[in-house]
C-alpha cells in the first residue's frame, strides 16, 4: 500500500511542470505530503524507521519539482530536518542518513554537473521527423533519459526507431525502464559511452554542457547523423534547422559534420 501511494505521487508530481507552481509552493506541498504520509503510517503502527523511509522517499521523488539544485535539496531535506527540529520521532542515529542516501540515489554526485532533472514536454518533438528524417529501425539515443519523458517524445516522432536511453542514476534508470518498456534503457555515463552507433542523439542538458556535447558528437557521430537539443544551442555552431516546440521552446538540430560559425 505504501509503495502504491509513493508510486502514484511520483507519477502525479513528475507530470507537473515547476513553471506552473511558483516557488515555494512545490516545497510546501512536498513537505505537507511527506508529513501526512508519516503521520498516517505512525497511526497504522508502522515502525518509526519505516515511516521515515517512506516519507523521505516521497520527499525525494517530489524534489524533482525543484527548478535548480538548491531547491531540489530543500524539498528533499525539508521533511527530515523539520522532524529532527520538532523531535517528533524516536529514531536511531543512523536513521538520519536515510534522506541523504535517497537524495544521492536520485542525484549521484558525479552527475551533478549535468542537467537538472526536468522532463521533456510530451509533444515537444512531434515535428522533428519532418526536419530530420531517419531510416526505419535507426538507433536513436536519449542521452540523460531521466524519467523517460524524452524517450516518449522521441517515440511520437519516430515510432519505427530503435530508442535507447542512458541514465547514471540507477533509481531514475529503473523508473525510466518501467515507463518506457519499448526502449532499451541502461545505467551508464552518457559522456563515457560511444555515440557512434546512433543516427541521432537527443539532449535536454544545460548551456554549460552543450560545447562538450558538440565536441563528442563531432568526434563520434557519423556524417549525416543528428545532434538534437531542446532549449539550448551549441555555441559557435550554425544549426541545420530549428523547431518551435509547444510553449515557445526551441529545438535545435545539428547535422554532422558541424557547421562552425565564422567569427
Amino acid at each position: 500500500m505504501v509503495f502504491r501511494v509513493i508510486g502514484a505521487s511520483l507519477e502525479q508530481k513528475t507530470a507537473m511542470s515547476p513553471l506552473r507552481m511558483p516557488w515555494p509552493l512545490p516545497a510546501l506541498v512536498a513537505w505537507a505530503c511527506a508529513w501526512g504520509l508519516f503521520v498516517a503510517l505512525q497511526r497504522s503502527a508502522v515502525p518509526p524507521v519505516g515511516a521515515l523511509l517512506a516519507a523521505c522517499l516521497l520527499g525525494t521523488a517530489a524534489s524533482m519539482l525543484g527548478g535548480n539544485w538548491w531547491r531540489r535539496g530543500l524539498i528533499a531535506t525539508g521533511f527530515p530536518l523539520s522532524l529532527a527540529l520538532l523531535g517528533a520521532a524516536s529514531l536511531p542515529t543512523w536513521a538520519w542518513l536515510v534522506p541523504l542516501a535517497l537524495l544521492l540515489l536520485v542525484y549521484p554526485l558525479n552527475a551533478w554537473r549535468d542537467a537538472p532533472l526536468f522532463p521533456t514536454p510530451h509533444y515537444a518533438l512531434r515535428s522533428l521527423a519532418a526536419q530530420a528524417p531517419l531510416p526505419l529501425g535507426a538507433r536513436v539515443l536519449d542521452a540523460g533519459s531521466g524519467l523517460g519523458d524524452g524517450l516518449k517524445a522521441l517515440r511520437h516522432a519516430y515510432p519505427a526507431a530503435q530508442l535507447e536511453g542512458l541514465e547514471w542514476s540507477w533509481l531514475l534508470r529503473l523508473v525510466c525502464a518501467l515507463r518506457c518498456p519499448w526502449a532499451l534503457v541502461r545505467r551508464a555515463d552518457m559522456w563515457a559511452e560511444d555515440w557512434s552507433p546512433y543516427r541521432m542523439v537527443y539532449l535536454f542538458q544545460r548551456p554549460e554542457s552543450m560545447a562538450r556535447a558538440a565536441a563528442k558528437a563531432q568526434a563520434e557521430l557519423a556524417p549525416g547523423a543528428w545532434l538534437v537539443s531542446l532549449e539550448f544551442a551549441v555555441p559557435g555552431v550554425l544549426p541545420s534547422a530549428q523547431l518551435r516546440a509547444p510553449g515557445g521552446r526551441v529545438v535545435w538540430l545539428y547535422r554532422m559534420p558541424l557547421n562552425r560559425a565564422e567569427a
